[in-house]
């Protein structure tokens, strides 16, 4: 169990990064974590760097937005290899859907969550419960909901600034894709919205076949960085951030401390 435990983290670290094929438009850091949208509103098509695992989440932190377009990011599974592409499709909605095998959903700043026959889809879990369960599958919460920057005063209203759940497609608003094996066979992709499970969106997914993330950085939605999910052991990082946290009087503190851009940004973030 162990073992099988720490392949699974193995894996997903790896997962938790953008491939390198991408839309013309995008741009990726050094680190592949980061994608930005360099110019126009389209072609800002990305994909993980490898296929999910089922129950694998892969998560998204809004990071910039962009003024004067219509649109929000789109998210989803696809079972084409980034790697076979001839050309990265402009759009995910229609272009890269009509070449099939391919789930893509349009995010909205409200009414995300599924509807059948003209009703919501009830899902289970409270928001505040620690883990967010779908199917088998089960989730630290926490990492999931995205909060907006603390403030030059937010240690003291550190409570506050947990129960500060974000819109939908705000800045710092984290938004997820995984897929739940079904007993046919077939697999119900879901999308999750700062912690919560919007509901299957949808069905019928082989999961004989390597399912990709898809993110489409597409219009308002300027810039995303994936966010590593720790599933069974913590990673090396995870440990060290909560070293850190510990051990300062409040985050804020974190930017005079003598580390590593990169990994102060990750104390800060979490």
């Amino acid at each position: 169990l162990k073992i099988a435990s720490a392949a699974m983290a193995a894996q997903c670290r790896l997962a938790a990064r953008f491939h390198h094929v991408h839309g013309t438009n995008v741009r990726l850091d050094a680190s592949r974590t980061l994608a930005t949208r360099v110019e126009s509103f389209a072609n800002g098509l990305c994909f993980s760097q490898e296929p999910l695992a089922p129950g694998q989440i892969f998560l998204v932190e809004i990071e910039e937005k962009e003024l004067g377009w219509c649109g929000h990011l789109r998210v989803g599974l696809t079972a084409h290899d980034p790697q076979s592409l001839e050309v990265v499709p402009e759009y995910s909605l229609p272009d890269l859907v009509n070449m099939g095998d391919t789930w893509v959903f349009a995010i909205t700043r409200n009414h995300n969550r599924v509807v059948v026959d003209g009703q919501e889809v009830q899902v289970r879990g409270l928001p505040w419960e620690p883990f967010l369960l779908i199917k088998q599958v089960r989730i630290p919460r926490d990492t999931l909901v995205g909060r907006s920057r603390p403030g030059r005063y937010s240690h003291i209203l550190d409570d506050l600034y947990k129960m500060n759940v974000l819109p939908a497609t705000a800045r710092r608003s984290r938004i997820g894709v995984l897929y739940a094996p079904q007993p046919n066979g077939t697999a119900d992709m879901h999308i999750v919205i700062n912690g919560e499970d919007m509901g299957p969106s949808a069905r019928g997914l082989p999961t004989a076949r390597p399912l990709y993330a898809v993110v489409d950085v597409f219009a308002s939605t300027k810039s995303v960085r994936v966010i590593p999910v720790d599933y069974g052991f913590p990673s090396l990082q995870t440990l060290c951030r909560l070293v850190i946290q510990k051990h300062i009087v409040h985050r804020l503190a974190i930017e005079g401390l003598d580390l590593p851009p990169l990994l102060k940004n990750f104390c800060q973030r979490e």
